[in-house]
Formats: structure tokens, C-alpha cells, sequence
């Protein structure tokens, strides 16, 4: 027969688990809610003042380094609403990575404020969502267009624009890469704010504004995969009203090429 398991040490000196997952459960609540929950018995102040800094100024930390604009613009208030944020919201992760993201959970899913916050928020955690984006471009099945004297114009309009899954177009109602401390508009623009964002492969993350034309053919691209890039530019073309003749097609090429050779257009799907 096994052997009997020991039983758990009790005694007069030990907490039992209830009690201390009660004990858990009002530090907790303390650190979240200082000013206004009773710290938990039995834990000096020093200690209670170790854990409120540390934890408050972990997340403090974290979301001013991935939110630097909307943390300049706010100035005093900054700490205000960080504060909000760390006592009511439930957040659904526990890493550090995802802060930011349940940061602009919240403020999406919180009262309401200034009414580009959310689009200007969501600008700057993009630049982090790319940056630990596990996506990779040998993710997608595609020839490169590298062979010695290949004609990547041509090959781009005969085959299937592959698009990198580490571009991404953006748009907003707001324009968001210019809202700062000195410009804070009280209505938006009368057209959207078209963004593309792009990890190079040395990891750095780029923005760029491409044309509302251009933007629509990164989009397209990613829409309509199984297109050639000529059937793309004759869609975008009917799409604008234009004549898709030589000299769009022409123009729309020289844009494809210039993609390809900044990895946004890996190549063609294979």
C-alpha cells in the first residue's frame, strides 16, 4: 500500500489558506484603492508603502514609455488617470506586454473624454503591437523577385502582390500624428488620416502617409490576395474613377516596386 500523505501543518501560528487569500484579496484591494480601502491588519506602514510605489509606479512607468504624447499633453493629469485606470479596470492578462493594451481597453470601454483619445492612444500602442508582433514575413509563401536581371515591375503586375504581414494600413478620423501638447483639434478633418506602419527588418517601426490611392492599393492587397497586381490597379482604378490605362498601370507599378524594395511587397505569393 503508498504511504499516507502528511497531513497539512496547522496550528495557532499558521494561517489557513482561506485565511490567507483573505489576507491577499485586501492587500490588493489596498494597493489599487489606497485612498479609499483600509490597508489589510498586521502589515506595517512602511511595508504597505513599499508595495503602493512599487506596484502604482511599475505600470506608471510602463504606460508613459508606451504612451508619451498622450502622457505630455496631460501633463498633471497624467497620474490622475493612470490612477483610474490602475484601480478600475479588470484587466484580462497578466503580462506586462499587454498593459498597454488594457490600457486602451479602457479607455475605449471608460468615460467619456477628449474625443480623439482613443484614435491617438491607439496610434501609439500600434508602434508596440508591431514591435512584439510575432508575425514574420517567411510567413507568407512568396518568391522574393531576387534572381539577377528579373524584372520586378513586370513580374508585380503579372503575379500576386504579397503583401508583408508586418505592414499594416491605418486610418483615423483624427489626425493623430499630429496631436500634441500644442495641437489638440476640436473637430475632425474633413477626410480620414491614411497611415501605413511597417517593421523593417532590423526591427525598427516606421510610419508613413501614402496617398489615398496608395493606401487603398495596401489595402486592396490585403483584401483581395488572389489578384495580380494588374487587376488590382484596373479595381483601384475603377474604384477612383480613372482610366486604367498604360500610364496608371505605369504609375501604379513604379509604386509596387518601390514597396518591394522596402520589404512592405515581399515579392509574389508563391
Amino acid at each position: 500500500m503508498p504511504p499516507e500523505a502528511d497531513a497539512p501543518p496547522s496550528g495557532p501560528g499558521l494561517a489557513s489558506e482561506g485565511e490567507l487569500r483573505a489576507q491577499q484579496d485586501a492587500l490588493a484591494a489596498y494597493i489599487r484603492d489606497p485612498l479609499h480601502t483600509a490597508p489589510p491588519a498586521g502589515i506595517e506602514e512602511r511595508r504597505l508603502k513599499v508595495y503602493r510605489e512599487l506596484f502604482f509606479n511599475n505600470v506608471e512607468g510602463l504606460l508613459a514609455g508606451n504612451f508619451p504624447v498622450l502622457r505630455r499633453i496631460y501633463g498633471g493629469r497624467w497620474e490622475r488617470l493612470v490612477r483610474d485606470f490602475y484601480r478600475d479596470h479588470g484587466s484580462r492578462t497578466p503580462l506586462f506586454t499587454e498593459i498597454a493594451r488594457e490600457f486602451l481597453r479602457y479607455l475605449e470601454e471608460g468615460p467619456e473624454r477628449e474625443p480623439w483619445l482613443c484614435e491617438l492612444a491607439h496610434y501609439e500602442w500600434i508602434e508596440l503591437a508591431l514591435q512584439i508582433s510575432e508575425a514574420r514575413d517567411d510567413d507568407v509563401a512568396h518568391d522574393p523577385l531576387d534572381a539577377p536581371g528579373a524584372d520586378v515591375a513586370q513580374a508585380l503586375l503579372d503575379g500576386r502582390p504579397a503583401l508583408s504581414p508586418l505592414a499594416w494600413p491605418l486610418a483615423y478620423a483624427w489626425p493623430v500624428h499630429r496631436i500634441g501638447p500644442d495641437h489638440q483639434p476640436t473637430a475632425p478633418p474633413p477626410g480620414p488620416t491614411l497611415l501605413l506602419v511597417h517593421r523593417g527588418a532590423d526591427g525598427h517601426v516606421a510610419f508613413h502617409e501614402p496617398s489615398a490611392l496608395a493606401w487603398r492599393l495596401l489595402q486592396r492587397l490585403d483584401e483581395a490576395p488572389a489578384n495580380s497586381g494588374r487587376e488590382q490597379l484596373l479595381a483601384l482604378a475603377a474604384e477612383a474613377g480613372h482610366a486604367g490605362d498604360d500610364a496608371f498601370l505605369a504609375q501604379g507599378a513604379r509604386m509596387l516596386v518601390q514597396w518591394h524594395g522596402k520589404r512592405i511587397v515581399l515579392g509574389v505569393h508563391a
